[in-house]
């Protein structure tokens, strides 16, 4: 590691902790050469991963754009960001835990509307909508009849079509 003050790449760790997700250490480095200390943090590099499209088009996961994408579905509805937070991170860890390289578009998106469903139903609506296109009403109403029907106690849509 470079010294950020003097540029030698001789120091020694002086303290290193875990942060407090786990998923990063932070170490304490002190140059040899200067004395500065300064901070380093390292996190074990995943395999990138590649998403598929429709079209067969394959473009890396992003995860600002998955985050971007829920927090639209979910604006002014009362979802806290650390919940939206936690379905990606779910998402990406059950991606990488899988070994593959590549996944299906369709399937990032059927796993986030199963965790938005469990979250916000009017943000698991807004998000379905989006992502499987609906053309008309009709198939607005489908998706919600069949939301109303996974409910409890609950029967299909009032009114005609």
């Amino acid at each position: 590691m470079r010294c950020p003050f003097c540029s030698s790449l001789d120091n020694r760790v002086v303290d290193s902790r875990l942060a407090k997700d786990g998923d990063v250490i932070r170490r304490r480095r002190e140059c040899v050469a200067c004395l500065a200390r300064f901070t380093t943090h390292e996190r074990v590099e995943e395999v990138a991963l590649m998403v598929v499209k429709k079209d067969g088009r394959r473009e890396p996961f992003e995860r600002a754009k998955v985050v971007a994408g829920l927090r639209i579905a979910c604006r002014k509805r009362p979802v806290p960001t650390d919940a939206i937070e936690k379905v990606v991170d779910d998402l990406e860890q059950r991606l990488q835990a899988r070994g593959e390289r590549e996944v299906g578009s369709s399937e990032i998106g059927e796993e986030l509307m199963r965790a938005l469903q469990a979250l916000d139903e009017v943000a698991y609506v807004r998000f379905a909508s989006v992502y499987r296109q609906f053309r008309d009403m009709r198939e607005f109403r489908s998706a919600l009849d069949k939301l109303l029907a996974e409910r409890p106690g609950e029967a299909g849509v009032e009114g005609g079509g």
